[in-house]
């Protein structure tokens, strides 16, 4: 599994309610959540962003609660990938759950820039930012974690090994 596109970035401790603010969670309609995505850390985010570009983070990113309202969010908005600094755990597991892809990289985010491009290798566990010319080794996902991703998400995964 391979993704490439434009960063945005943003700092530490971002949580499920500055992802998606609660006062949008009388819906779980992917298109809505989408709309609303970081607008309590910045309005213009969901403007500017595009179709394939990846987050960038710091420390923390997604703590708070629960919901799988976060990264469908941002999913819909059109982020292919989040690399963050750390994640919590939980947003961590919803996130590949509705398959949005996650890369922890300490030194990625210290280098990163608004707009600078990257690219993730997740089968050889290889992270670029192709403006900066650097590389960065991550953990190469399980094969589990792979095919839940790039089959679409946790639900979809267990009904095509359930044969379902």
């Amino acid at each position: 599994m391979q993704f490439q596109g434009k960063s945005w970035k943003y700092g530490d401790n971002i949580d499920t309610d500055k992802i998606i603010p609660a006062r949008y969670l009388n819906t779980s309609e992917p298109s809505e959540l989408a709309k609303h995505c970081l607008e309590d850390e910045d309005p213009s985010f969901v403007g500017k962003v595009g179709k394939g570009d990846f987050l960038v983070v710091g420390e923390n990113f997604g703590s708070g609660s629960s919901r799988e309202h976060a990264p469908i969010a941002i999913k819909e908005c059109g982020v292919s990938v989040v690399i963050a600094k750390s994640f919590a755990r939980i947003f961590f597991r919803n996130s590949i759950n509705i398959a949005l892809p996650l890369v922890e990289s300490k030194e990625a985010v210290d280098d990163a820039e608004n707009g600078d491009v990257f690219d993730v290798d997740f089968d050889n566990g290889l992270l670029k930012n192709i403006t900066k010319q650097k590389e960065y080794k991550i953990h190469p996902l399980p094969d589990m974690m792979k095919n839940i991703l790039s089959g679409g998400g946790l639900m979809n995964y267990a009904k095509r090994v359930l044969n379902l």
